[in-house]
């Protein structure tokens, strides 16, 4: 969607159209950063006079997003160190100190390695959460929403943030064309919310250590409307954001 928000002509497409069945996740990100750094929450970085150092792939990842949003919503600034083949490679030069902090999502955090022996030694620590509401797995970090709450984030700003973080609400979502007959999409809705709720699937899902975040396609259609109804001045702030 963020592609035909801002208007580029590879979008030949208009995400409102699409009939969305529904998600089983959500992809919210949090900040991790070594814990022997001098930055233990996001006012120290918001403070910092020079920024703390994180691993990005490049420009269009959605960590590197993440760390821009948090500039425009709290003022807290990150220096991104980009060109990281992958996520395996920023974890390794987190434990090198080439950079001390990453963002990415919250299920990797909490379900594979480095991360499960980083906690258990206490490596790293949690700065931020993206999500509405505190993660369960995270209950003393804070979310972008609290903080914004706390330190008065400006109206434009706010909005900003709610359009970048609309793909989060998605995670790995279902859909199908926009001529797709509507009794079809209606059966589709039904099977995808019933396949969430299967026991089986829950258990699954636990074992694996992934966790069952399911949307409705009503709930993703809702999100969709809200994201791409907005104003110029919001648009240009997220080309502006999003700009390499």
């Amino acid at each position: 969607y963020m592609d035909q928000l801002v208007g580029r002509k590879e979008a030949k497409f208009d995400v409102r159209k699409f009939n969305w069945i529904g998600t089983q996740d959500k992809r919210h990100q949090v900040v991790y950063m070594r814990a022997d750094a001098p930055f233990k929450s996001m006012e120290d970085v918001m403070k910092a006079k020079e920024p703390p150092k994180c691993g990005e792939t490049g420009t269009a990842s959605q960590g590197y997003l993440t760390l821009r949003l948090l500039e425009e919503a709290l003022g807290a600034k990150f220096g991104s160190v980009l060109g990281y083949p992958g996520g395996a490679e920023i974890d390794l030069a987190v434990e090198k100190g080439e950079v001390v902090c990453r963002a990415l999502s919250v299920d990797p955090f909490f379900g594979r390695e480095p991360f499960n022996t980083w906690r258990k030694k206490g490596f790293v620590r949690l700065l931020i959460q993206t999500g509405r509401t505190r993660d369960p797995r995270a209950p003393d970090v804070p979310t972008i929403h609290e903080l914004m709450d706390k330190h008065q984030t400006q109206p434009m700003s706010r909005r900003v943030v709610e359009v970048l973080l609309g793909a989060e609400e998605f995670g790995s979502p279902l859909f199908a064309p926009p001529a797709t007959p509507p009794e079809h999409v209606r059966t589709l809705r039904e099977a995808h919310a019933k396949a969430m709720k299967d026991p089986e699937l829950v258990a699954d899902a636990k074992k694996g250590k992934m966790d069952i975040a399911p949307s409705t396609g009503e709930e993703l259609e809702a999100v969709t409307q809200k994201i791409m109804d907005q104003p110029p001045d919001v648009i240009e702030r997220v080309k502006k954001i999003m700009k390499p």
